[in-house]
């Protein structure tokens, strides 16, 4: 293949921008924002789960309170009817006195113990309360450190997108002046060769593989037209030859 030799040192140009593309995909793909969002949402998570965990025990409490206080109040309104009875006279046989004395001491003693439950139940509900509360603030806390991050990353994206843009014109631009064919075997190499399609001849050296290149090799290369599309033996890229190209 022939081009140029103007054309041919405009590919380098077009290389050093799809390098330069490469470069912001990767700073994209590697914000240091993606692995702290990461963790950040594990942590979130796991709160979430917690907190949920929490309010459910709480309202759990909360039923059982309400089961035990109205259980307190049943036996309260009991002994309340059975000692009106008793003060009123309307009780006379002694049987039945004592009976109404004896069930008014067991619901004292049911009242007291229920009442025990109460305040068991209430301690319990307002320890997970005081969890619910807690987990609630950890968890905006964390929300928020999730936001500042996204909102750094979002910012990062902002920036490198623009000047991808930018970059992704000026190279339509170079390459739109780089012969078809040419073009054509860089872009075809340049995926072969992990994004490197063609690489300046320096000292001698092939700047794509960073091998020295043999002598007869340097001087076939020194023979050749200077409009004749060079390869390198080693890696088959494309050999721009320039003035530093030690020949």
């Amino acid at each position: 293949m022939n081009a140029a030799p103007a054309d041919q040192i405009r590919l380098l140009d077009v290389q050093a921008l799809d390098v330069r593309l490469q470069q912001l995909a990767h700073r994209r793909r590697t914000l240091p924002e993606h692995a702290e969002i990461e963790a950040l949402t594990k942590d979130l998570s796991q709160l979430r789960d917690l907190l949920v965990a929490a309010q459910t025990e709480e309202s759990d409490c909360a039923r059982e309170q309400t089961k035990a206080e109205q259980d307190v109040d049943q036996v309260r309104r009991r002994s309340a009817r059975d000692q009106q009875r008793l003060d009123s006279g309307a009780v006379t046989s002694p049987k039945d006195l004592e009976n109404l004395q004896h069930e008014i001491t067991s619901l004292a003693k049911r009242q007291g113990d229920l009442e025990d439950v109460v305040l068991e139940v209430m301690e319990r509900r307002e320890s997970a309360q005081e969890r619910v509360t807690e987990l609630t603030g950890r968890v905006e806390s964390v929300q928020s450190k999730i936001d500042d991050a996204t909102g750094r990353r979002n910012a990062a994206f902002e920036e490198i997108d623009g000047e991808v843009a930018s970059v992704t014109k000026e190279r339509e631009v170079v390459a739109g002046a780089v012969p078809g064919d040419l073009l054509k075997l860089y872009d075809k190499l340049r995926e072969q060769q992990g994004g490197i399609g063609a690489a300046k001849l320096y000292q001698g050296t092939c700047q794509g593989c960073r091998q020295e290149l043999a002598i007869t090799e340097l001087s076939e290369i020194r023979s050749a037209a200077p409009d004749t599309v060079i390869r390198c033996e080693n890696c088959r890229r494309i050999l721009v030859r320039t003035a530093e190209s030690g020949l």
